[in-house]
């Protein structure tokens, strides 16, 4: 079987592709003409459920018994299908929508901000930032809005609740949630702009893609950015503003400035003043009664060489606990030392309290893109499972130092394969298995830990694999931690710029099937899936997996095959093979998983004691994101919500819809 539509599709995961665009019709398909204006139970006031991101809901209208009974209830078209502009082709509609006073809020690939009737989908609003489309923009997405209450107003005044969004071209922006009108009171006639001090490189490399977090009066906003650009790249400062004026209350960065704090002896000469990034792209999580927030960070730049910045480089590729009123660092952990591999803490740090010996302890979990479930105690940083210090491989690149040592938890153990050998091999066909085996044979491939060399190396479970930005969810009921993980290996390769020059040059082009970036002046980095000639990963299914582990006691308790992938359905055991997937699950007091996430279009819901399979609903579009429940309080009727859009670098089916699911 030729696959490669397959190839084309992983391939664009890791490069960047050419950017076209989109016109509004925010006309909501098979909505009613009249708004009922329901009053509605605000289950879900944030991205993940609450500010912790447990994504769970105590609802169980919908559960293990009813659930194949589910049907659309609404849809909703937001428009962005017809906007044009140099982004569309990336665009990712990966928004989950929030729900407070009785008014759904969610956000578009292109910052648009769009108020819905929870129980109709009727259109109550929409507020469009004006983003420049025609900039190349390193990604095109937004995860979603947030929301304050100012309780210091009287109910009915103007901006009394507002929402805010942080946005593509990086400003953050605050909107009378009952108007959609801008709140001219803050920052500079209703905006912040997030470009200052941040020593801006390029113009669209430096954004935000997900929602601020919210704790007390502040607004906490991370940045995105463009990896592999070289060293010097836009510093990944984290910025809390006031709620009500947008003025800046404080300001950290990952990357240690002050020669005091003890982590700048973690970064060799004077590196921690050049190199940029280590930035905070993914959700922020809140501790609203310690008032502390949590904060996941990324690699250093560049991704994949680190002579430039010698040292753990703390704090980048941590969970740093900051104290909300100050931004004055509490604890911090590291999930990876010094790194080399684009091992970002891509996942929300999910706040839950555990339950160990019939009491429970304030804990928060960290899930890495190595697979690796990190349990610590929420005050301090401590471990709640044991975690060890172990020996991994040396670098071989003149210049580099990789970490001798990395921290590998003893429970729960990875979730995902941490090596891949010449046995380990797969391939559709014998050919395709022959050529797998001897191209694992040819590079280094020594576990998660390999350090990038001249010659190839393998890394697995991937950049994109293990728990990605979809993140956790958390069964209350049986004490499981839920979440899908990404199994997909990739080539890495270091190349100096004489030799990348001379392939220029030569004719034979660079492209290949991946990209190349910039490492230094002197040095770049070739990254590419390891995919067969068919077009088919060189490693074994699963590619995607949905995993529960018992949090009693560390253990897996299921571990089942998640979606297919599109272009292998007719293939009968395509179903056993799972899908690449972008977007998380969420969990509900009727014993279910609903997540969408896959490169097919379908909805699914998973019973939670024994990972089945027990529901799926077609959906008009590829969903790219996670789901969100609530329940209104006139009907007593409960909602499942997802955006389904698809995602333009993944090349799944794309759409501008929002779909509720309900019982008839």
């Amino acid at each position: 079987m030729n696959l490669r539509t397959l190839s084309a599709t992983i391939i664009l995961l890791f490069a960047a592709s050419s950017l076209s665009g989109f016109q509004v019709d925010r006309k909501p398909a098979g909505a009613k003409a009249t708004d009922r204006s329901p009053s509605a139970v605000a289950d879900w006031p944030a991205y993940g459920g609450d500010a912790g991101g447990s994504r769970y809901s105590p609802l169980a209208q919908i559960n293990r018994g009813n659930v194949k009974e589910l049907k659309v209830a609404w849809t909703y078209r937001t428009g962005d299908i017809n906007i044009k502009g140099r982004a569309a082709s990336k665009a990712a509609f990966e928004a989950t929508p929030i729900l407070v006073d009785g008014t759904l809020y969610l956000s578009t690939p292109f910052s648009r901000v769009i108020a819905l009737d929870p129980e109709t989908g009727n259109e109550r609003w929409v507020y469009d930032p004006k983003v420049d489309l025609s900039i190349n923009y390193s990604e095109v997405t937004s995860r979603g809005v947030s929301t304050w209450l100012d309780e210091k107003l009287k109910p009915g005044s103007a901006c009394r609740r507002r929402i805010f969004i942080a946005t593509l071209d990086a400003r953050l922006i605050a909107l009378d949630a009952a108007t959609g009108t801008m709140c001219k009171d803050f920052g500079q006639d209703g905006q912040a702009d997030l470009t200052r001090d941040v020593r801006l490189v390029e113009v669209g490399q430096y954004q935000v893609t997900s929602p601020p977090a919210v704790i007390g009066d502040l607004i906490v906003v991370g940045s995105s950015m463009g990896d592999n650009r070289g060293v010097e790249v836009e510093r990944g400062v984290v910025r809390a503003y006031d709620a009500r004026t947008g003025k800046l209350r404080w300001n950290w960065d990952p990357i240690p400035q002050q020669a005091t704090d003890p982590a700048r002896k973690t970064w060799d000469g004077a590196s921690a003043n050049r190199t940029g990034a280590a930035n905070a792209w993914s959700i922020i999580s809140a501790d609203l009664e310690r008032g502390l927030i949590f904060v996941p960070t990324s690699s250093p730049s560049p991704d994949f060489y680190g002579g430039e910045r010698k040292g753990d480089n703390l704090y980048a590729n941590s969970v740093v606990a900051l104290r909300a009123s100050t931004g004055k660092v509490v604890w911090h952990f590291q999930v990876v030392h010094h790194d080399l591999w684009d091992y970002d803490v891509a996942a929300q740090p999910m706040l839950i309290n555990l339950r160990r010996n019939r009491q429970n302890i304030p804990a928060v979990i960290v899930g890495t893109k190595m697979g690796h479930i990190f349990v610590l105690h929420r005050e301090t940083g401590k471990p709640l499972f044991p975690i060890e210090e172990r020996t991994v491989p040396r670098s071989t690149v003149p210049g580099e130092e990789a970490s001798p040592t990395q921290p590998f938890p003893t429970l729960p153990r990875p979730i995902v394969p941490s090596k891949l050998t010449p046995e380990d091999a797969w391939g559709m066909t014998p050919a395709d298995l022959d050529w797998c085996r001897e191209r694992i044979k040819s590079l280094r491939s020594e576990g998660i830990f390999t350090p990038p060399n001249f010659e190839g190396m393998i890394m697995f479970p991937g950049n994109v694999g293990g728990v990605n930005w979809g993140g956790m969810a958390y069964d209350a009921k049986g004490n499981l931690l839920i979440t899908a993980t990404n199994r997909l290996a990739t080539v890495v390769k270091l190349m100096p710029r004489e030799a990348f020059d001379k392939l220029k040059t030569s004719g034979e082009g660079v492209r290949l099937q991946g990209e190349y970036g910039r490492m230094t002046d002197k040095l770049l980095a070739y990254r590419e899936p390891l995919l067969a000639p068919g077009g088919a990963p060189c490693n074994p299914p699963p590619w995607g997996a949905l995993t529960a582990i018992d949090l009693s006691t560390g253990e897996v308790k299921w571990d089942v095959p998640l979606g297919t992938i599109p272009q292998l359905s007719m293939i009968p055991k395509a179903s056993e093979w799972g899908s690449i997937n972008l977007g998380g699950g969420i969990v509900t007091a009727g014993g279910l998983v609903f997540i969408g996430a896959t490169m097919d279009t379908y909805l699914r819901a998973f019973d939670t004691e024994t990972g089945k399979e027990v529901w799926k609903g077609e959906l008009p579009a590829s969903a790219q994101a996670t789901p969100m429940t609530y329940r209104l309080r006139e009907s007593g009727k409960q909602f499942v919500v997802i955006a389904a859009g698809g995602h333009g670098k993944l090349r799944t089916k794309m759409g501008d819809h929002v779909v509720a699911y309900a019982l008839p």
